[in-house]
């Protein structure tokens, strides 16, 4: 990768569209975007109920009122494998909201074999309002996920945390479950956020690394 721009997969928000998600990337400076190659997805299910966003939304994956119990993952997950092997390669996974939550769990299933296995592994995540499987707001664990979390993560990631962020608290612990992880802190809230000053220095580093 030392001289093409990384390829990432973006997985937008619970009920919300790749167009809503690339509408809130594009607001990125120049300088950030131009050293990305950005697919953006729409998820493979329709909101329930139905979003108040403009149709069409989408949800990555569903389940009960506190997420105890999910259903649609595991078609969720062969969904995305099937499209990273139709238009992939994809060095990595960008993820706001429901679909960071999607994102973060994938490098601890490649490791364990159970999802993604004709796709390369992940090298690298950015993970933006994030949460993991099995916290306060997620309390379940869907059975593909069961070890996701099991031990330390050691591919690089980089992690948004809004100063008020309703999963403030979720993303500083998701943050934790990974080696190394890089923090980027501003004072939006469950949104991505502008970049700008020495939080774009921190995307830009994040970007150099990543394509070493």
């Amino acid at each position: 990768m030392e001289n093409k721009r990384p390829r990432i997969l973006c997985l937008h928000g619970f009920r919300n569209s790749a167009e809503i998600l690339k509408k809130l990337v594009d607001r990125w400076p120049l300088i950030v975007r131009q050293k990305l190659d950005l697919v953006f997805l729409d998820a493979p299910f329709s909101a329930q109920p139905k979003s108040n966003h403009d149709p069409p939304s989408y949800e990555w994956f569903q389940g009960n009122e506190d997420y105890s119990e999910y259903w649609n993952f595991e078609e969720c997950l062969n969904y995305l494998e099937n499209y990273m092997i139709e238009h992939g390669p994809f060095d990595g996974f960008l993820g706001f909201s429901q679909g960071a939550v999607l994102a973060a769990a994938v490098p601890g299933m490649q490791k364990d074999g159970v999802c993604l296995n004709k796709v390369p592994k992940l090298k690298f995540l950015i993970l933006i309002s994030g949460a993991k499987f099995g916290g306060k707001m997620l309390t379940g664990l869907p059975k593909l996920a069961a070890n996701a979390f099991s031990s330390p993560l050691h591919c690089p990631s980089l992690h948004f945390i809004g100063e008020t962020d309703i999963v403030k608290e979720e993303g500083i612990d998701l943050a934790e479950a990974f080696v190394n992880p890089v923090l980027i802190h501003h004072l939006e809230g469950h949104t991505v956020p502008i970049l700008d000053g020495e939080n774009l220095e921190k995307m830009v580093g994040f970007i150099e690394r990543i394509k070493q």
